[in-house]
Order: C-alpha cells, then structure tokens, then sequence
C-alpha cells in the first residue's frame, strides 16, 4: 500500500460549499433535497463511497462541492436529516472560512413534506408542514403522522 499514489480525487473549488462525511450512497440523495438536478447551474463535484479515516476508524463517505453557492440554514437541516455525521465547509479564494457540523433540529417548519395524503399541509393550503424531531421519527404537529427511520437512524 505504501508504493499506492495518492492524489485529489475531486479538484478544489474556488468559492462555494463543500458537504463532507455524508453516509456512503446519500450524495444523490442530498442533491435532490437541495434542488439541484443536472439542469441548475451549479458546477459540481461528487465522489462517492470514499474511504474515510474519521478518529482512527476507517469506513466510507460520500464528498459534494457546489461551486459558487452557500447553503441556507434550511438546506443544512435537511442534510442533517439524511447524514447526521456530515460537515459544511465555506469555501472562499480556496481557503475553508468556515466548518461547521449539521445538527438535527428539533423543529422543522416547511422543510419536507408530510408522507399522509390527508393532512391538511398536503391539500393545497397556505399551511407549511411542521414536524417535531423525536427518537422514533419526525412527528407531523398536524396530522400526528410519524415518519420513522431507517436502520442507520436517518430519517427517510
């Protein structure tokens, strides 16, 4: 292994976002809750299944760099809800200025759809969903729903 080149495998950005230590096989996953499709404007770079050596342990990640672009807020707390261990790096002139780890919030407001048919935020009411974030899943504040998890405990 030692005789192995080593290399980038993703060129560095210039000014953007770069998400970091998402759950192997969830880059896809993460663009799409961010809107960005291959028809947007955002120049990206997308590695998946990368080995990892995160505090001695080895395993898999997947890396995006979106060029050009700073997550709101709101976008960070829907990765978080896909890859809790992920990080947010602000990337500006090629320095990081900025990393920072996702946290689940307690509350989200408008951040992702209730799975019930019926509840009244997915009747074409002026109503924005609100969940509360508990153990067992996201808890839909109007309809009682409970969208759970998945084995790794991210919420699907």
């Amino acid at each position: 292994m030692e005789n192995e080149p080593r290399g980038l495998l993703i060129s560095p950005i210039r000014d953007g976002t770069v998400i970091d230590h998402i759950s192997a096989g969830a880059a896809l996953t993460v663009l799409r809750m961010l809107d960005i499709t291959g028809q947007t404007d955002e120049e990206l770079s997308i590695a998946t299944n990368v080995t990892s050596m995160t505090s001695g342990h080895e395993g898999k990640k997947d890396i995006v760099k979106v060029s050009n672009r700073e997550l709101s807020k709101e976008e960070v707390d829907r990765i978080a809800l896909i890859s809790p261990h992920a990080t947010i790096n602000i990337i500006r002139d090629y320095i990081v200025v900025e990393k920072k780890g996702v946290e689940i919030p307690k509350f989200l407001s408008g951040i992702i759809r209730c799975t019930n048919a019926g509840c009244i935020t997915n009747d074409n009411e002026p109503i924005k969903s609100a969940f509360e974030v508990t153990e067992e899943g996201l808890h839909c504040l109007y309809c009682d729903t409970v969208i759970t998890t998945n084995p790794e405990n991210h919420i699907i």
